[in-house]
């Protein structure tokens, strides 16, 4: 870094500056697609030995390993890109971190300042084109206040509820020279819920008769996930989880009683409509957690947790609202003791969700998968996953057992899974990281498979190729039934495709032959795709097209 050290301050520019903040708050990873508009970063950077730059292919596929970094390491991913077509193409990450709670910086060139207002070259108002996905969104005009604002853009990412935040930088700001100091690296606040607020829930808690949590994000984010253990362990009380935060309780405890998401096994819904008290905890109680809002029927009490605000009472009004960290909040729940009204409904609910996730069956290909994954995955290995009803299987049967082994987009992003695990494995080296998708997700951001290789990042990834958009394909089986439009997709060997580009390439037709290319697969330690020839017939765990069709006749006939 050049520049005279001065009493606390140094001169350097607003370039310099800025990797100076990324590199105070310990942030050692840097996603990107180069662009000229902040060629003086990519320049600071390039003199800064502590930070190494990831370029990918694509600003969609560069915003989804920053999200899937942030996850897997609970730092703040850092994504820059160009202007307003390099932004256009990362929204979807941003929009990602924002359903997502992730922390993200998004760093992203503008245009010259003298040029604003005329529709300059891929000009974009940035701050405000983001500033309904972003959990804030600023661009600096001078140089000499980049250090307040990216110290705070890093603050706002991390605290209250994470999220991601947007910065504009004008490229003539970038390479002016100020005298810049900065401040301390941010600690995240704990607030502790109040003693009147303890009690009231403690109160709840002692009337009911069939209490039950549900643990999100902010649970993980938190680190309160062995407060959440303790809780549940000392007052039996069942867990289920919130869409895509599987790893928020580990799934072989024996008050564990399954996750809420899209296709939830009707037993897990039984535990939600019969119990009388849920504590939701780090959680916005989203459309899907809800089941499309519909889980909290008259007479069941909510005591909701959140350490944002504005989650509380956003969906539900509570009984009991407490503006809190997860930690914190369960950490001080567990203090009293209470001598609890539901004997045995804790294992009961366990059982059901047992009963519900067997895989003492093996009923088809995609099954089958899932249970070889769970038997020969290394201890400790991260799975990401794409959007698509291939991800049925693995929610319905894959159990995640420990602590932050988990990265899903809980947005529903397509193409996310294989450069997400790309994110992953940059922030945990040590472990196994394995992405799942489908051939329509996958095909989104396919090009990041030649990042892995280029950086030797060694990701699994495997791809259930039915050739069709599935999901879609059985909505439109539901509600328009064998009028197919739009959702049939062409053969891609993918296999042949990944051996193009460098990585390993394996075709599965059977699951013997899935166990040894997983098998060579780990082995390898490279980049290496497993195709899977899905049957399309199987639209989803428990449904065929013929099924849907055969259903839709006799309703037909009914009328």
């Amino acid at each position: 870094m050049k520049g005279a050290v001065i009493p606390g301050r140094q001169t350097m520019t607003g370039a310099q500056a800025i990797v100076q903040c990324l590199k105070k708050e310990g942030i050692g990873k840097v996603f990107c697609v180069p662009g000229e508009s902040y060629l003086p970063v990519l320049d600071a950077l390039f003199e800064e030995p502590d930070i190494e730059l990831i370029t990918a292919r694509h600003e969609g596929g560069a915003a989804f390993m920053a999200e899937g970094y942030a996850k897997a390491s609970g730092k703040p991913g850092v994504v820059m890109a160009t202007r307003g077509v390099g932004a256009g193409n990362l929204t979807i990450g941003v929009h990602t971190a924002f359903q997502d709670s992730t922390p993200m910086i998004v760093l992203l060139g503008q245009v010259h300042s003298g040029f604003r207002g005329r529709e300059g070259f891929q000009e974009v108002d940035l701050d405000r084109f983001f500033s309904h996905i972003a959990k804030w969104s600023v661009e600096i005009h001078e140089a000499e206040r980049v250090p307040e604002i990216m110290q705070r853009a890093i603050r706002v990412a991390q605290t209250g509820r994470p999220g991601p935040v947007v910065v504009s930088l004008p490229e003539d700001m970038l390479p002016k020279e100020v005298m810049a100091s900065f401040g301390p690296p941010v600690r995240k606040p704990r607030p502790a819920p109040s003693s009147d607020e303890v009690k009231e829930a403690i109160r709840l808690l002692e009337k009911a008769h069939k209490p039950l949590l549900i643990a999100g994000g902010g649970v993980k984010s938190a680190g309160a996930v062995q407060e959440l253990i303790h809780f549940a362990e000392k007052n039996a009380i069942p867990v289920i989880t919130a869409f895509r935060r599987h790893d928020s309780f580990p799934n072989n405890h024996p008050f564990y009683a399954g996750q809420l998401g899209l296709g939830t096994h009707p037993l897990v819904l039984k535990t939600i409509r019969e119990s009388d008290l849920v504590i939701a905890v780090g959680t916005r109680l989203s459309e899907v957690t809800t089941q499309d809002y519909s889980i909290f029927t008259a007479g069941k009490k909510l005591v909701h947790i959140d350490i944002d605000q504005e989650i509380i009472g956003k969906v539900f009004p509570p009984d009991v609202g407490m503006v809190a960290d997860a930690k914190e909040s369960l950490a001080a729940l567990a203090g009293p003791d209470i001598q609890p009204a539901w004997q045995g409904w804790g294992e009961a609910c366990h059982m059901a969700y047992e009963k519900a996730s067997s895989m003492l069956e093996i009923t088809d290909f995609n099954k089958a998968v899932i249970a070889l994954l769970q038997d020969r995955l290394p201890k400790g290995t991260i799975i990401t996953n794409d959007a698509g009803n291939f991800a049925g299987w693995l929610h319905s049967f894959y159990r995640f057992n420990e602590e932050n082994t988990y990265v899903g987009p809980t947005s529903g992003a397509m193409g996310y899974g294989m450069p997400a695990a790309i994110g992953a494995k940059v922030a945990c080296p040590e472990k196994t990281v394995v992405s799942l998708s489908g051939d329509g997700g996958f095909m989104m951001t396919v090009q990041e498979l030649e990042t892995a290789v280029r950086h030797r990042i060694p990701i699994i990834s495997i791809v259930f190729n039915n050739r069709m958009y599935g999901t879609i394909r059985m909505h439109q089986e539901l509600v328009y039934p064998e009028r197919v439009i739009g959702t049939e997709l062409g053969a891609v060997q993918f296999a042949a495709l990944a051996r193009s580009i460098g990585a390993n390439g394996y075709l599965a037709n059977s699951p013997q032959e899935f166990e040894q290319s997983l098998m060579a697969a780990l082995k390898s330690g490279r980049p290496s795709v497993i195709e899977i020839n899905s049957d399309p017939e199987q639209i989803a765990v428990s449904l065929t097209i013929e099924q849907i069709r055969e259903r839709s006749k006799k309703k037909a006939g009914n009328f």
